[in-house]
């Protein structure tokens, strides 16, 4: 077996359209959550998330190409493209992969094909709205742009789409199937048949995202992508590239109990598996970084999770020791692309530096956790943990290691 290490990253999110800007944002806590600004916004009761503020599709493409592309699609080439930038690899096409994960795929597509049709009357849709708007568009379109002529294809776990994505890259990658891999994750659900759908399901809130706090009342969306170049250990070492961080375990797991509440014995298998798959113990995870939605059912059921894996604070555990945070709280949910961008805040945390879980307002008894809020906490953090828990009870964990460690 291979070890894998990430030596490229890109991203386009809420609080930046770099790693640059995302990771300056998420150490100092700045939350990108506000009002939206989208079509039919009056017929919303939350009218609440966390866009891609001046986004500028014309500068990255031309009229030509963007023909093509759902919004999702095109944060995800962007992320791409910096992640490969970042790398500085010429790969070779056969032997590189692309895994994208996404919950929606092209729902702002989708929005606007069926607005044409069924309220505005049109006999047709855009030509091109079937290869817009499937949830594979976006892994294709970054193997055309690079070439890339090896496996490729999309994940669709909900909101554990693209850790599921970027393991399944890592387990290729270790196994010698690939040599290196672009994978993470794109979403664009922020449009009025998305919002509403989810509005159906009573977890938004209307206010703001306080993950694990007394006061928490739902989820908040967001939209954006994140993409990360993943390639062995010893070529990165060979062509004396940077490497971000080491990829050292994945898990995933099924609850096979309920299609939308968690059950923390899943969450608890998919930790204990990433940490087995890496060879690692529970007491040398130096920072959890939770899925943390800010549902009242979600985090108590992910901190009876951690409670499981490294014991119960109450009994001595470390369960209440572990730095975690939320950056879901910064940036909203993210949906099928959240555990990517995540993955960004997890390598400033082993860089030393934990982004804060913003909202909180006072602890819940039901979430033991020891919550880096307020402001970023300085840390040596060797190992972390970054958590994805979907509906449907789909579960899915990496490990990751600091570089050098």
């Amino acid at each position: 077996m291979r070890r894998v290490v990430i030596t490229g990253a890109g991203t386009v999110n809420p609080l930046g359209q770099t790693v640059a800007e995302t990771l300056a944002a998420m150490q100092a806590g700045r939350v990108a959550i506000g009002p939206l600004d989208i079509p039919l916004l009056e017929r919303l009761s939350v009218k609440i998330g966390a866009q891609v503020r001046g986004w500028q599709p014309e500068a990255h493409f031309d009229k030509a190409r963007l023909a093509f592309l759902d919004r999702h699609v095109q944060f995800a080439l962007v992320a791409a493209r910096q992640a490969m930038a970042e790398a500085g690899l010429r790969p070779d096409p056969a032997r590189s992969a692309v895994i994208m994960g996404t919950a929606g795929g092209g729902l702002v597509t989708s929005d606007e094909a069926y607005r044409a049709v069924y309220a505005e009357g049109k006999a047709r849709v855009h030509p091109f709205t079937v290869p817009r708007l499937m949830p594979s568009a976006a892994a294709s379109h970054i193997s055309m742009e690079f070439g890339l002529t090896g496996p490729t294809f999309a994940v669709s776990s909900a909101c554990a789409s693209s850790n599921h994505a970027i393991g399944l890259a890592f387990q290729m990658v270790r196994a010698g199937m690939v040599d290196q891999a672009l994978a993470g994750g794109s979403e664009a659900m922020l449009s009025f048949g998305g919002l509403k759908a989810w509005e159906g399901l009573r977890v938004m809130s209307p206010d703001g995202c306080r993950p694990f706090a007394a006061g928490r009342n739902g989820m908040v969306q967001g939209e954006g992508a994140a993409v990360f170049l993943l390639e062995t250990l010893e070529a990165a070492q060979a062509r004396g590239a940077a490497v971000l961080a080491e990829v050292a375990g994945f898990a995933m797991t099924a609850d096979a109990a309920d299609i939308v509440l968690p059950n923390p014995e899943g969450a608890a298998r998919a930790m204990a598996g990433a940490l087995a798959d890496a060879g690692l113990a529970p007491d040398a995870v130096d920072h959890i970084n939770a899925h943390g939605t800010g549902t009242a059912a979600n985090d108590r059921s992910e901190a009876e999770a951690m409670a499981r894996v490294f014991g119960a604070r109450a009994f001595g555990g470390r369960a209440g020791a572990i730095p975690v945070t939320a950056t879901k709280s910064l940036h909203g949910h993210l949906i099928g692309a959240a555990g990517a961008v995540e993955l960004i805040g997890v390598l400033s945390a082993l860089q030393g530096l934990i982004p804060p879980t913003a909202g909180f307002d006072a602890a819940d008894p039901a979430c033991a956790v020891d919550l880096v809020t307020g402001a970023a906490r300085r840390a040596e953090v060797g190992v972390a943990l970054s958590n994805a828990f979907a509906f449907g009870g789909l579960n899915a964990v990496l490990a990751l290691r600091r570089a050098g460690a």
